[in-house]
């Protein structure tokens, strides 16, 4: 599996700590930056490489971190295909694979701490989309995307 991995300035030490436990498990990561903790960046250029990523299927999934996790998930949404979902606990972790098929996951690190961090990758990587109940919703929500975003003139 390849998963892209972003973050901004308030989250690199848990992009790292994530970067190398997904890599000691045989995951493949693509990393899209911040590069050290004192490099500032604008954290929607951040999510905006990964969302591309996934939705072009350089990666399978991609993990956007930040301070809250927030900003992150509401800019790799912007992207047609991508349904992106902050998670800081386990079952939030589990439903957004299996009820809502997200194939981002976004934290927070002032949130989360990296035991808890590795815990809910950990989770949301083995889980799959059940379908089922489930798959008309998503189905509808690929729907909505498809007629509502479009560009409006300003």
């Amino acid at each position: 599996m390849k998963i892209a991995i972003g973050c901004d300035e308030a989250a690199f030490e848990l992009k790292e700590i994530l970067k190398k436990y997904l890599n000691d498990n045989g995951v493949d990561v693509m990393d899209f930056g911040t590069k050290t903790k004192e490099e500032t960046v604008l954290y929607p250029n951040v999510a905006l490489d990964v969302a591309n990523a996934v939705a072009d299927k350089e990666c399978e999934r991609g993990v956007l971190l930040c301070g809250t996790g927030i900003g992150m998930a509401i800019t790799a949404n912007k992207v047609r295909g991508i349904r992106a979902a902050v998670c800081h606990d386990p079952y939030s972790a589990e439903r957004s694979r299996k009820s809502n098929d997200a194939q981002i996951l976004a934290m927070g690190a002032r949130i989360v701490a990296p035991e808890l961090a590795k815990y809910l990758v950990d989770i949301w990587l083995k889980c799959d989309f059940a379908g089922a109940g489930s798959t008309e919703k998503v189905e509808r929500i690929k729907e909505y995307e498809n007629c509502c975003n479009v560009d409006r003139a300003m």
